[in-house]
């Protein structure tokens, strides 16, 4: 009697080519997801540190002045216990440009780039006789470009700023460029009581403008 002995082939179950594609396919996916993510909140780091770095001032003569300008927060004309950080302070107006928009204190949470115009915290404000106010705000098409349409100005166009129930009207005296390096040159004269406003060149993401302005008049 003769036993047959059957062997069976066991074969190797294997996934499809479909499959694996498809698998490919989600793995690429939410690769692409997180590095675009983190890109994007890189790049939203940079630009908000940017745009708090430290502004150095230039004299007349152009000169780099190391020193850190003395800028006095107490006198700021409204008493510091009247301030609610979550309200504005001050206004900004260009009337070449139908523009007007508010800004916190300082130290106000809002106070910041990417929700508002931000008043660097080197800043004077207004009423300080000799001192510079900067404001820096976005350009560009997003909803928190304030300062898109900057690039319109020229030199001798009015600004204002309502503060403290005053209207300090400002006349532009200089526009210049400044490469994007973390630093950013303000040539303005001490002498003179300054607005300075800040925000990327129109069309050109490699440097910055800066809108030199001086005070006029009071009421």
């Amino acid at each position: 009697m003769f036993i047959n002995t059957v062997k069976e082939n066991k074969k190797k179950k294997r996934i499809s080519p479909s499959v694996v594609a498809c698998i490919g396919t989600i793995i690429i996916i939410i690769g692409g997801f997180f590095l675009s993510y983190n890109y994007i909140m890189t790049k939203k780091v940079m630009v908000y540190e940017y745009m708090n770095n430290i502004f150095y001032s230039k004299g007349d003569e152009n000169t780099p002045q190391t020193e850190e300008e003395t800028i006095n927060n107490n006198d700021e004309g409204i008493p510091e216990d009247e301030i609610d950080p979550n309200q504005y302070i001050g206004q900004l107006e260009i009337p070449k440009l139908n523009f007007s928009k508010g800004f916190y204190p300082k130290n106000s949470q809002f106070n910041d780039v990417d929700k508002n115009l931000l008043v660097v915290k080197e800043s004077n404000y207004p009423n300080v006789s000799k001192g510079n106010l900067i404001i820096a705000g976005h350009s560009g098409d997003a909803w928190n470009s304030f300062f898109n349409d900057l690039y319109q100005l020229s030199v001798g166009d009015d600004l204002r700023v309502i503060y403290n129930n005053k209207t300090y009207t400002y006349k532009i005296v200089n526009i210049y460029k400044e490469p994007k390096v973390g630093q950013i040159a303000i040539y303005r004269n001490k002498n003179r009581t300054t607005l300075t406003l800040v925000t990327c060149t129109n069309n050109d993401s490699t440097t910055q403008t800066i809108y030199i302005s001086e005070l006029q008049s009071v009421t």
